[in-house]
C-alpha cells in the first residue's frame, strides 16, 4: 500500500558504500568474476522458473529505477530448504514449522540460493510483492518501480562467494536491460521501507563494497 511519507537514503548509501561490513576473509578473498546473465521477455535465461501468483502489472507509464535487495530464511536461519519456494508460490501449509507465513501473499523477482542458484518467481514487467509499505527518493510504493532479489540468508549472517558471484551477474544484466538502475538506485530494504526501522534486510553481512565493485555501469549514458 503506498503511504505519502517518504525517508532520504543518503546517509545510508553513503555508510555502506565506505565501510566494508563484511569480516569473512575467504570471501573478501574472493575474485571471481561476475557470472553472465541475459534477459529474454522479461526473465532470466537458463535459470528456474516458478511463476508466483503474487504480482500485478505495474502503473501506466511506471518505468524501472530501482534495485532492492533482501535477505529470507524459512525457518528462520535455517538454509536449503524448500520453504521459501512454497512461500512465493502460495503452497505453504497451515501447519508446520512456518505455518506462521502460510496466509502471506509476498513474492520478489529473484531467489538466490547460498549455492548461487537463482529461482525467478515474477518477470521484471510485473510488479512482484516485495518491498511492502515503502518510499525510495520521495516517490512512495517502491514495488511500482523496483525489481526485488531476495539472497537467501539472516540479517546477521555473512552471504556466500556464490552468492555475490551470481548476484553481481544478475545485477549487471539488469543495468543493461534498464539504465533507470544507477548505482544511487540499488538499495536494500532497510533503506526503503516504513516506516523507518520496519524492515532491516539485508543485514550486516551484506558486504556493498564487494557487490559494488563487481558492477558494470558503462552501458549508462
Amino acid at each position: 500500500m503506498p503511504e505519502n511519507n517518504s525517508i532520504s537514503i543518503r546517509s545510508s548509501r553513503s555508510s555502506r558504500l565506505t565501510g566494508n561490513i563484511c569480516e569473512d576473509k575467504t570471501i573478501l578473498a574472493d575474485t571471481s568474476p561476475p557470472q553472465v546473465f541475459s534477459l529474454a521477455d522479461y526473465w532470466l535465461t537458463g535459470v528456474q522458473r516458478c511463476r508466483s501468483p503474487f504480482c500485478n502489472q505495474r502503473p501506466d507509464g511506471a518505468e524501472i529505477s530501482l534495485l532492492v535487495i533482501h535477505c529470507i530464511s524459512l525457518p528462520e536461519g535455517e538454509f536449503g530448504t524448500d520453504y521459501v519456494r512454497q512461500l512465493f508460490l502460495g503452497e505453504l501449509q497451515e501447519y508446520g514449522p512456518c505455518s506462521e507465513s502460510a496466509q502471506l501473499q509476498v513474492s520478489a523477482h529473484l531467489f538466490i540460493r547460498r549455492g548461487g542458484k537463482v529461482i525467478q518467481f515474477v518477470p521484471f514487467n510485473l510488479r512482484a510483492w516485495h518491498a511492502g509499505k515503502s518510499s525510495f527518493a520521495g516517490v512512495p510504493d517502491c514495488n511500482d518501480y523496483s525489481i526485488g532479489i531476495e539472497l537467501e540468508g539472516t540479517i546477521g549472517s555473512h552471504f556466500t562467494q556464490a552468492q555475490y558471484t551470481t548476484l553481481s551477474g544478475v545485477t549487471n544484466a539488469l543495468i543493461r536491460a534498464y539504465p533507470g538502475l544507477r548505482p544511487e538506485c540499488i538499495v536494500g530494504h532497510s533503506d526503503v521501507a516504513l516506516p523507518q526501522g520496519r524492515k532491516n534486510d539485508p543485514g550486516s553481512g551484506m558486504d556493498w563494497s564487494r557487490y559494488f565493485a563487481a558492477l558494470d555501469f558503462s552501458t549508462i549514458g
